[in-house]
């Protein structure tokens, strides 16, 4: 009598293993339908044991920030157009584009979810828009305050997106850029 051998196991590099995570919390995050989201779901999801997950992660908010911040950093090259409307239109066209997927949708509630840890990923993306209105300085032109563009072009999509608004589906990111910076086209003015 031969004892049946147990299927080998597949082994997957850890860059291999971390996309199949996060892919798993995007796919829990983006079904209505489906389970809670926590760890042996993911895992289970994945295809990877839950001790490794919580070996890696250690908890469902670290492993939610990280989703978030690479998605966020895959998602959000920093382009310059040479002009400081071109590069806030760029970039909140682009923040329009991945909030309108179904993955977008998840992760924007996955920061809303991991709300202790959301800081890091909130300050990494408020780093891109100072790299913004560096360049727009550089250039000689007089980029309006974090703040003023906080309030007129980034939380509006991120409201609309959290209570379920829908997102115009044209024109809404230039809205936006030229309500920010005045709809003459020209640098807009710090004080403004």
């Amino acid at each position: 009598m031969t004892q049946k051998q147990p299927a080998p196991r597949i082994r997957r590099s850890p860059e291999q293993v971390r996309a199949a995570v996060h892919q798993a919390v995007v796919d829990l995050l983006s079904d209505p339908e489906g389970e809670d989201l926590n760890i042996p779901a993911i895992a289970q999801r994945a295809g990877v044991n839950h001790t490794s997950v919580y070996r890696r992660w250690g908890t469902l908010d670290t492993l939610l920030a990280d989703t978030v911040t690479t998605r966020l950093e895959r998602d959000s090259p920093l382009n310059d157009t040479g002009t400081l409307r071109g590069d806030l239109t760029a970039w909140a066209e682009a923040s329009v584009a991945s909030m309108r997927t179904p993955e977008g949708r998840a992760l924007v509630r996955a920061v809303v979810l991991s709300i202790p840890s959301s800081a890091r990923q909130f300050q990494r993306r408020m780093r891109s828009i100072e790299q913004i209105r560096e360049r727009a300085t550089a250039r000689g032109e007089d980029p309006p305050p974090l703040e003023q563009i906080l309030d007129q072009l980034v939380a509006p999509f991120y409201i609309r997106t959290i209570f379920g608004i829908g997102l115009p589906d044209t024109g809404y990111p230039q809205l936006l850029v030229d309500r920010l910076l005045g709809s003459a086209g020209g640098p807009a003015s710090a004080s403004a």
